[in-house]
């Protein structure tokens, strides 16, 4: 029977779909927050991404490294070194050499019982090759200083006519500034002692401004500082720059550190340990 002309037909409500911009607004939010947190990440560390950044092109636009790259020796400096542990691989010291390096440290050992795989071998080689050698040690600041003193001096056979040991003092580890610094103290006087010759203290530049500064200035500072032109420390504070951590050297495939010493080749002669006084005749 037809509807009554007074009764509307009935009808069924058609469901409309849920509206997708709250996800899409989500994502909008997710992705510049993201952005904003990479941004703020890059700002804090931009040096040493630049540097991995560079380091990635530089690989991928030669097809991997050769070991014959070479960086630019730095200007106004006449005497170059270098410093290696065993992350540098197997090293052709004669081509190193052969590239004006004059001085290379090499690492020895790390806190309380690790020893450098490859010391032996950088030290052996390099010697041959008329490389001036010292050797550092990598200080742990949750290890006692006379502990490491002894691993070091078990590990190094520095003779007459090496650089001077260096230790290399840059972890934070530590709670208690004041026994961090009577450790690496002792370590120091220890082997000033054992050798017969004042060691070198490493740092770089905000590690030793924080910690450091003021309470080892008898000791000779070798200083990390990149990105500058020169050190912002008076010249007279330090003896040997770091200037760079991304340097490209003949004879070692990949990266290596870039040191300069301030003063000529007979300068740093003078630094090397002693030969032993002969007594005195009686």
């Amino acid at each position: 029977m037809p509807p009554s002309p007074t009764t509307a037909p009935a009808t069924s409500a058609i469901p409309r779909p849920a509206p997708r911009w709250p996800w899409r607004r989500g994502l909008l939010a997710a992705l510049l927050l993201g952005l904003l947190v990479g941004f703020s990440y890059y700002l804090r560390h931009q040096v040493q991404m630049n540097r991995y950044a560079r380091r990635a092109w530089a690989t991928f636009t030669k097809g991997g490294l050769t070991g014959h790259e070479k960086t630019p020796l730095l200007a106004g400096y006449s005497v170059h070194g270098i410093d290696v542990s065993a992350y540098q691989g197997r090293i052709d010291w004669p081509e190193v050499a052969r590239n004006r390096v004059r001085f290379a440290f090499i690492k020895a050992s790390e806190g309380a019982t690790l020893r450098d795989p490859r010391f032996a071998r950088n030290w052996r080689e390099a010697r041959a090759a008329g490389v001036l050698c010292g050797a550092y040690h990598y200080f742990q600041p949750n290890r006692d200083g006379q502990t490491q003193a002894d691993l070091f001096a078990r590990t190094v056979p520095l003779a007459p006519g090496d650089l001077p040991p260096v230790l290399d003092v840059e972890a934070a580890n530590f709670h208690d500034v004041a026994i961090f610094r009577r450790e690496v103290a002792r370590w120091l006087r220890l082997i000033e002692a054992h050798y017969g010759v004042r060691p070198i203290l490493y740092s770089n530049h905000s590690f030793y401004q924080r910690h450091l500064a003021g309470h080892f200035d008898n000791y000779p500072l070798w200083l990390a500082h990149y990105e500058v032109e020169r050190p912002t420390l008076p010249r007279s504070k330090w003896i040997i720059w770091q200037h760079s951590d991304e340097a490209y050297v003949p004879g070692i495939r990949g990266v290596v550190d870039f040191n300069v010493f301030q003063g000529n080749f007979e300068d740093l002669q003078a630094l090397r340990v002693p030969k032993p006084v002969a007594p005195a005749y009686r």
